[in-house]
C-alpha cells in the first residue's frame, strides 16, 4: 500500500494514476471534503505580518487557483537529471489545458491583451484548465468555482476513489512511523480514536508549509529552514463600466525577465479610491508577480518568516511599471490607479530536490518521497501547479516499477 498525506496538486494526481493501475492507495487528509465553492471557508492564517494564501480541505489550495498552467523551471530541473515534457504532454491533455476561447475573453482582458501587445511586451492568453461549457464568467475562481467550471485537485481524488482508494478526512496528529531509517507506516487520530496504518511506501503532499515539519520530527533537520513564495501585489484603475470583476480572471498573461502580469480584480482597489461613484465594477486591474530569492524560513510552530531581499524590491518595481504602462495605455485613469499591499502566494522550496530529496524526490529516510511544492530547488515566479503535476506523474511512473 501507498500511503499519501495530502490531496493537493500532487497527491491528487498521484493517486489516480497509482489507483487506476490497481496499487492500494489510502490519502490521508487533515481538512475536510467540501463542495468547491466552500473553497473561501477553508483558507489556511498566519501570522498577521504574512499575507499567504493556501487553503487546507482535499484537493489543497487547488480549489482557490485560478486554474493557471504554465510550464515552468524547465532548465533548473535538468541541472537534476529530470527532463519533464513527457510528463506535462500527459498532464496537459488529462485536463485539457488550453488559451480560453475568445467567447471567454471578457472586454478587461481583451483591453489587457492589446495594450499590452502595442507596448511590445510578450503577451498571450493564459493557459488553463478551465472548461468553457461550465464556466458562467462570475469572476469567483479564487472563492472556489460556484459551478466546478475549472479542474481541481479533487476530481482526481474522486477518481482514485472510484479505483478503490481509500479517502480519511480530518486526521488529526498525522505522523509517519519509521524503523532502521526506513518508512513503516503513518499514525493519527480521528474523533479521539488512535489509529496506526503499515506501509513502506508513505508520501508527504501536504504543502510546502507543512511538509517539512514532518521531516523534522523525523530528524531531516534542515527542511524547511528555506522558502519562497511568489510575492504580488494588484494594481488598478478606473474604467467606468467596464465590468472586469465579472470575468474569468487571469485569462491573459505577460511574461518578463524578471516578472509576469495577469489581469486579475481586488476590491481593495475599489477600497483605496475615495470617490462614493465608482464602483466595483469600473475597476480594471493587473497582478505583478515576480520570482523570490527564497530568503524565508518555516519555525517549528509553522509559522512562516519572509525576509524580502534587493533583488525582490526591484523586480516588483520592474513590475508595477509595465504594469501601470498598460492600464495607462487601456484607458484607465491615472489619476484613480491603487496598489494592494504585498501579498505572497505559491510557497516551496522548503523541501528542495538536491538538498531535501533525491531527483525521485525520495528523502534520506527509505521509501519516504515528497511531492508538492516543497521539492522545487526555485522559485519559478509563475505558476507552479502544472509543473507540480507533471512531478507527480513522474513519481507515479517510479513507484509503478517499484512496485
Amino acid at each position: 500500500m501507498v500511503i499519501i498525506i495530502g490531496s493537493g496538486a500532487g497527491g491528487g494526481i498521484l493517486a489516480y494514476e497509482l489507483s487506476k493501475v490497481n496499487i492500494p492507495v489510502t490519502i490521508i487528509d487533515k481538512g475536510d471534503y467540501i463542495e468547491t465553492n466552500d473553497g473561501i471557508k477553508h483558507y489556511d492564517a498566519y501570522d498577521e505580518n504574512i499575507d499567504l494564501l493556501t487553503t487546507t480541505c482535499v484537493g489543497g489550495s487547488t480549489i482557490v487557483s485560478m486554474a493557471n498552467m504554465v510550464r515552468a523551471l524547465d532548465n533548473e530541473l535538468n541541472d537534476y537529471g529530470i527532463d519533464l515534457t513527457d510528463e506535462y504532454d500527459y498532464v496537459e491533455k488529462l485536463i485539457n489545458v488550453h488559451e480560453m476561447d475568445d467567447s471567454h475573453i471578457g472586454d478587461g482582458t481583451r483591453l489587457f491583451l492589446d495594450a499590452a501587445g502595442e507596448l511590445g511586451l510578450n503577451v498571450s492568453k493564459m493557459p488553463k484548465a478551465v472548461y468553457e461549457e461550465k464556466c458562467v464568467q462570475c469572476g469567483m475562481c479564487a472563492l472556489g468555482c460556484p459551478v466546478d467550471g475549472k479542474w481541481t485537485s479533487k476530481s482526481f481524488v474522486d477518481d482514485a476513489i472510484e479505483n478503490g482508494a481509500q479517502l480519511i478526512t480530518g486526521a488529526e496528529n498525522i505522523g509517519i512511523l519509521t524503523e532502521n531509517n526506513a518508512v513503516a507506516g503513518v499514525k493519527y487520530s480521528k474523533d479521539g480514536e488512535e489509529f496506526k496504518l503499515q506501509s513502506d511506501i508513505v508520501v508527504l503532499c501536504a504543502g510546502a508549509i507543512n511538509s517539512p515539519l514532518y521531516l523534522r520530527k523525523l530528524g531531516i533537520s534542515n527542511a524547511g529552514r528555506k522558502l519562497f513564495f511568489d510575492p504580488f501585489v494588484t494594481i488598478g484603475g478606473v474604467i467606468k463600466g467596464i465590468n472586469f470583476n465579472k470575468e474569468l480572471q487571469m485569462a491573459g498573461l505577460v511574461i518578463g525577465d524578471n516578472f509576469v502580469l495577469s489581469p486579475h480584480f481586488s476590491s481593495f482597489i475599489r477600497d483605496k479610491i475615495h470617490d462614493e461613484t465608482v464602483s466595483n465594477e469600473d475597476i480594471l486591474a493587473i497582478m505583478v508577480k515576480t520570482p523570490d530569492d527564497g530568503k524565508g524560513y518555516i519555525n517549528d510552530d509553522g509559522s512562516v518568516v519572509k525576509e524580502n531581499t534587493i533583488n525582490d524590491i526591484r523586480y516588483m518595481a520592474e513590475g508595477c511599471a509595465a504594469a501601470g504602462m498598460i492600464l495607462e495605455k487601456a484607458g484607465v485613469d491615472v489619476n484613480t490607479i491603487k496598489s494592494t499591499v504585498y501579498r505572497g502566494a505559491h510557497p516551496g522550496g522548503s523541501a528542495a530536490i538536491g538538498e531535501i530529496v533525491d531527483s525521485n524526490l525520495e528523502t534520506s529516510i527509505e521509501g519516504l518521497f515528497v511531492d508538492d511544492a516543497s521539492v522545487l530547488p526555485i522559485s519559478p515566479g509563475k505558476p507552479p501547479i502544472l509543473t507540480i503535476l507533471a512531478l507527480s506523474k513522474r513519481l507515479a511512473d517510479y513507484l509503478k516499477i517499484e512496485n
